[in-house]
C-alpha cells in the first residue's frame, strides 16, 4: 500500500459524561495529521460559566502524540452541548467545518434569538463549509462527507477508511435513532440518511456522537453496519411509512433537551459565543415561550 492510499486511521474517542458525547481524533500514522470531530466545551447552566476540562483533554492527547490538528469538525449544530472548537482551535490550529447547510439552521435560529445583523447567516463564521460527497484530507487519509439530515438539515457523517462517524443520526442498537422533532428535522429525510450509511460495507465501524447507557449497561459507542442492520430497535422489521410513524410519535414524548438554548445559539456562531455588549458580559439568551412553536416548524 502507498501512503497515498493509505485507508487506515488511528482513532481515539473521548467520551463526557457530562454530555453524553463522544469526541474522536482520527489521525494519519504517516504524517500525523489529525482531524477532530464533535468536541465539548463544558457548560454550567446553573452559573452561566464555561470550563475547558474536556477540551483540554483532547489538547493533551494531540500534543502529546506530536499529531497536528487540520480539521475541526462538527457533525451538525449540537442542541446538547456546547463546542469546544474554537477554543481548542487557539491552542492548536486548524479549521473548524461543517455542511454548507447551516445557513438552514441559521436562518432558524437566527429569527428565535432575535441575532442582530453582526450575525451573518452565509456561515462565515466557519472556516470551511462542506459539501456533500466532499473529499477532506488528512495527510494520506481521504475522508468523504455523507450529507446525512434529518435530525438537522446540516448533518453530516464522515467515512475514512472502514469508519463512519454518524453524529446524531444513529445510535447504538439498543438505542435506536435520533430524534426529528427540532427545526428543519424531518422523519423520513432521517429513514433515508440511515440506509445511506447502512449501504456501507457490513464491515464498516460506525461511531455514535452520543450515548446513553440503557439499562444502565456501560457506555458503548462504536458498532458496525451489519450490527445496525440486524438489531436496531428502532429500524428491524420496520417499512419505512411504518418507522416515520414510530419517530413521530416518540419525539411528541421527548422532553427538550436540558442545554438546547445555550447550545444552539453558541453553535450557530461555530462555537463562539454571542458578542459581547456594552458593559462587556456576554449573554446566552432565554427566548420565553418560544421552545414549543420551534419545535414545530
Amino acid at each position: 500500500m502507498t501512503l497515498a492510499a493509505r485507508t487506515t486511521a488511528e482513532i481515539t474517542a473521548f467520551f463526557d459524561e457530562a454530555t453524553f458525547t463522544v469526541t474522536y481524533i482520527v489521525s494519519d500514522p504517516d504524517t500525523k495529521q489529525c482531524a477532530m470531530i464533535d468536541s465539548v466545551l463544558d457548560y454550567d447552566a446553573s452559573m452561566g460559566c464555561t470550563q475547558t476540562n474536556s477540551a483540554d483533554k483532547v489538547i493533551a492527547h494531540i500534543k502529546n502524540e506530536g499529531l497536528t490538528l487540520v480539521w475541526l469538525l462538527e457533525t451538525h449544530v449540537h442542541a446538547d452541548h456546547l463546542s469546544g472548537a474554537p477554543y481548542i482551535q487557539q491552542q492548536l490550529g486548524g479549521k473548524i467545518a461543517i455542511s454548507d447547510q447551516i445557513t438552514q439552521v441559521q436562518d432558524i435560529f437566527g429569527n428565535l434569538f432575535n441575532a442582530q445583523e453582526d450575525f451573518a447567516r452565509n456561515g462565515s463564521q466557519f472556516d470551511h463549509l462542506i459539501t456533500a460527497n466532499e473529499e477532506l484530507m488528512i495527510g494520506h487519509l481521504s475522508m468523504m462527507a455523507l450529507y446525512t439530515p434529518g435530525h438537522t438539515p446540516a448533518c453530516m457523517s464522515f467515512v475514512v477508511g472502514d469508519a463512519c462517524f454518524v453524529g446524531d443520526t444513529l445510535f447504538m442498537p439498543d438505542y435506536g435513532t435520533a430524534r426529528c422533532d427540532f427545526p428543519g428535522g424531518n422523519a423520513q429525510i432521517l429513514y433515508e440518511s440511515m440506509q445511506q450509511i447502512l449501504s456501507l460495507p457490513d464491515q464498516t465501524r460506525l461511531f455514535m456522537c452520543h450515548d446513553y447507557a440503557p439499562g444502565g449497561r456501560e457506555y458503548l459507542w462504536e458498532t458496525t453496519v451489519a450490527e445496525s442492520k440486524a438489531s436496531n430497535i428502532h429500524l428491524v422489521g420496520k417499512t419505512k411509512s411504518e418507522f416515520v410513524n414510530m419517530r413521530q410519535a416518540r419525539d411528541a414524548q421527548l422532553s427538550t433537551p436540558r442545554l438546547l438554548l445555550p447550545s444552539v445559539q453558541v453553535n450557530m456562531r461555530a462555537g463562539h459565543m454571542p458578542p459581547i455588549e456594552d458593559n462587556g458580559i456576554a449573554y446566552i439568551k432565554i427566548p420565553l415561550n418560544q421552545i414549543g412553536t420551534y419545535k414545530q416548524l
